[in-house]
């Protein structure tokens, strides 16, 4: 692994995957808005946003290790006419903007479905234009014939797809085992004060037996109830009851038909980038500069190969699996699948921050072999 450029790996692959959920997010909105209502819509694609911010989050704070100053930053903006990396820039704080917008109005319910569908079209858009960018930064050197390829953006694409696709399939996943358990607890406590209840009757003769004086039950419920007020204006606790509300027969059903779809397209993702590596090679032996037969060999090594059979293990054989399990009678015990889903997102994660430093690896300049 590339540790040098460890910054710059995660940055990229996370930044992509998070581009990637929110296009996949999209897609899966504007497909459920013809399917089921509106609550339904947003108790499927809550999730998902509220793993897109973090993410995203988490990648700019890695990628300004990557700097020694920071504040460098303001004047690489300015060359957004010629430069590609000013244009990664903006386009990246314009993703993270309409998506951090897109997210509040979807928590406060701002607005109607149309007009928070259009900012999330918006920062969909935003997210292609910094994948692009991206890819650009590398693809335009011709001094590294490794890089100055078609293959740059494509594999970028790909692992924007696959990820994105993965990711979406395991916030479902994980969200309806936790709202499972969720429901589980309420039932194993709600026996458990049936019971304490038909005890204390049984013990006093049928007569309720309160533990505490009435003002002393009147104070402690004002203080839980000015503590909770702020929740309660800002939505918080009526988002979290119904985002950790048991999930439903309908509800599973979409789950499982997009946990199908989003395996198809990860494992498709992986050909590609399978494909385009066999291309890639056979340019660069092909090449008559000797820096790209130095790259040749960083694609021919142990590392490259466990790469390989990762994304193939992770996309390909657990995706199949993944479509396998995911049922509609699943829904009782939904732990094989959001165990199988997260493995394989979690194979193809490594899988791809390898390959982003055998990218890395293969820098070799014209001049130098």
């Amino acid at each position: 692994m590339n540790l040098h450029e460890l910054p710059m790996i995660i940055f990229t692959v996370v930044s992509q995957m998070a581009v990637g959920m929110f296009i996949v997010l999209g897609i899966v909105d504007l497909w459920l808005s013809t399917k089921v209502n509106d609550e339904t819509a947003d108790r499927l694609v809550t999730p998902i946003v509220y793993v897109i911010g973090p993410t995203l989050v988490f990648a700019m704070i890695s990628s300004m290790f990557h700097m020694n100053d920071i504040t460098n930053m303001l004047n690489v903006i300015r060359n957004w006419g010629s430069s590609w990396l000013s244009r990664e820039i903006l386009s990246l704080g314009a993703f993270a903007g309409l998506g951090a917008l897109y997210a509040v109005m979807q928590w406060f319910r701002f607005g109607s479905r149309r007009l928070r569908q259009l900012v999330a079209f918006g920062a969909a858009v935003a997210g292609v234009i910094l994948v692009l960018c991206e890819s650009m930064i590398y693809a335009s050197v011709p001094t590294i014939p490794a890089w100055h390829t078609w293959v740059v953006p494509v594999q970028f694409f790909m692992t924007t797809i696959m990820l994105g696709a993965a990711a979406v399939s395991t916030s479902l996943a994980v969200m309806t085992l936790i709202r499972k358990r969720t429901e589980r607890q309420n039932e194993t406590s709600h026996e458990a004060r049936v019971k304490v209840s038909a005890k204390v009757r049984a013990e006093s003769g049928g007569v309720v037996v309160e533990d505490r004086p009435a003002e002393n039950q009147s104070e402690q419920a004002c203080e839980e109830s000015s503590a909770d007020s702020w929740k309660e204006k800002l939505g918080f606790t009526k988002n979290v009851r119904a985002i950790h509300a048991r999930p439903t027969t309908q509800e599973w059903k979409y789950t499982t038909i997009i946990i199908r779809a989003a395996a198809i397209i990860a494992a498709l993702a992986s050909v590609v980038i399978l494909i385009s590596y066999v291309m890639h090679v056979q340019s660069l032996a092909m090449h008559p500069e000797p820096a790209a037969t130095s790259s040749v060999a960083i694609f021919s090594g142990g590392f490259f190969l466990a790469r390989l059979i990762l994304l193939g293990i992770g996309a390909v054989a657990i995706a199949f699996v993944s479509f396998r399990l995911a049922k509609v009678d699943a829904l009782e015990n939904p732990t094989p699948l959001a165990g199988t889903v997260l493995l394989g997102f979690a194979i193809m994660l490594i899988a791809e921050f390898m390959g982003r430093s055998l990218h890395y690896d293969s820098m070799f300049l014209v001049g130098i072999g």
